[in-house]
Parts: structure tokens; C-alpha cells; sequence
């Protein structure tokens, strides 16, 4: 599987299962199904509720812990210090872990200090609880914010971005200070699969638009958590590591 490293030293895969929606045996099922198949990078979040599904996928799949890249997320409603203490230890337990490689604070709230939110996040970093921590759904400003009242690199950002559906500025000002960018819904829900530039470009290199456009992220090394629930797309969303785009393909893609 094809890494990036982060601000923190730690290996990230580019390209992860995204686990939002998936729900009960169908979410333990398709975590062991992916883990199987090869998958090293599992993201998920304590608002998602199946924090205990994947950690019975990841035992089932035998997998060690050890080789398999964990994200997690503390909601906004609990960003305050004891708040964010008291949520990690509840996604620990759900999880049947003792660390994450990745703790993010889902969104940003406004009505608590985002130092004391961090303060709280770098202890669990200290600790070893946490091998990196980061942001989701914050801007250049917030995240400017974050890097300067965290003492542990901000190491990732992850936000909406797909094909059509970039914010170009965020994504320049994420890598002139090593925050790496995950893209979730990176295939527009579902929505790149209809889009004839994507297919076109697709039919050149036989694959499928998605791939196409799961291509394009990571070949820019953002980290792209397609949600996949069938052995066929989990396979086909796997199957865009030994490829690439060129240069005309990557220009026409930027355009759209």
C-alpha cells in the first residue's frame, strides 16, 4: 500500500475505507472483507457509531493492530478538555485499542477554545494514545490557529474534496505547512461515476470513472476514504495504485 509520511514521522496509507453509514454486522463484515483484501487504513469516527464494528472486522480479520492505520474523530459537541479526555477514552474502549494513528477534531466549534481543545489532544499525543493528531472541515485560518496552539504537529486536514470540488487555496496553504489533506467523499457520492470526462479519460487506461478520479487524488498524495460496502468496489477502489495519469489527463481533471 502507497504512503505518505506526516509532519509527526508516522506513515499514513494513501488510501483508506471510509466506514460513514456503515452500521452493524454489514460494518464488521466489510472491514474484514477490505482488511483481507489489503487494506491498511480504516477512518472512522465516535459519531459514526460502529467504532465496536470495526474493531470486531479488525479482530476477525487477523490482522495485527499494529499493521492497520486507525483514524478517529472527537464530535464537536466535546471539544472541551475534560470533554475530549472523556470521548478519546470512549473510542479506545470501542475500539479494543490502546492508540489511534490519527485523532482529528471532527469540526470546528466556535464556542471553545481551540487551545483548550488541543491542550487536551496533546497529552493524548504525549501519551502515546495518539500517533498523530489533526483537524477535519477547518479553513486556513483555523488551521493556522491549531498550529500554533497545539505543541504536537497538526498532521492532517480532512475535508470534502473530490474531482470538480477543490479549494485550491486550502490545499496550497495545507502543504506549504506539511498538513496532509484527506479527501473524504472522493467520489462525489457516488457522483463521479456519471461524469464523461472521468469516463473518457477512464476508457484510455480501462477503468472505471471512480478510479479515475480516486487516481487523481492520490496521485497528488492526498488520501482519498471511499465508503465501499460490496467486494466489487472495494477491489475497484483498491485497484488504482499501479497506474498513472499524465500530465494532460492531471491538467484536464484540475480544469473541470
Amino acid at each position: 500500500m502507497s504512503v505518505i509520511e506526516l509532519a509527526s514521522g508516522h506513515a499514513m496509507p494513501l488510501l483508506g475505507l471510509g466506514t460513514w453509514q456503515l452500521r452493524g454486522d454489514e460494518c464488521t463484515s466489510v472491514v474484514q472483507m477490505a482488511l483481507e483484501m489489503g487494506y491498511r487504513h480504516l477512518d472512522t469516527a465516535y459519531n459514526y457509531k460502529n467504532q465496536v464494528e470495526v474493531a470486531l472486522g479488525l479482530q476477525a480479520s487477523g490482522i495485527e493492530r499494529g499493521e492497520v492505520f486507525v483514524t478517529t474523530k472527537i464530535w464537536p459537541d466535546a471539544l472541551q478538555y475534560e470533554q475530549v479526555h472523556n470521548q478519546f477514552a470512549e473510542c479506545l474502549e470501542q475500539l479494543a485499542t490502546d492508540y489511534v494513528d490519527l485523532l482529528l477534531v471532527h469540526w470546528p466549534n466556535d464556542t471553545v477554545p481551540l487551545a483548550e481543545t488541543l491542550k487536551a489532544f496533546d497529552e493524548i499525543a504525549a501519551r502515546g494514545r495518539a500517533r498523530s493528531i489533526g483537524v477535519s472541515n477547518f479553513s486556513q485560518a483555523q488551521i493556522d490557529e491549531a498550529r500554533d496552539a497545539a505543541s504536537a504537529p497538526i498532521a492532517n486536514n480532512q475535508v470534502e474534496l473530490h474531482v470538480g470540488n477543490v479549494d485550491t487555496a486550502l490545499l496550497e496553504h495545507c502543504r506549504a505547512h506539511k498538513v496532509a489533506v484527506t479527501a473524504y467523499r472522493p467520489l462525489a457520492k457516488g457522483g463521479a461515476a456519471d461524469d464523461m470526462t472521468l469516463a473518457a479519460i477512464g476508457d484510455k487506461h480501462g477503468k472505471s470513472a471512480a478510479q479515475v478520479a480516486l487516481r487523481w487524488l492520490v496521485q497528488q498524495e492526498i488520501v482519498a476514504i471511499p465508503k465501499a460496502s460490496s467486494e466489487e468496489h472495494l477491489r475497484a477502489n483498491m485497484d488504482i495504485l499501479d497506474w498513472t495519469l499524465d500530465a494532460e489527463e492531471m491538467g484536464r481533471l484540475h480544469s473541470l
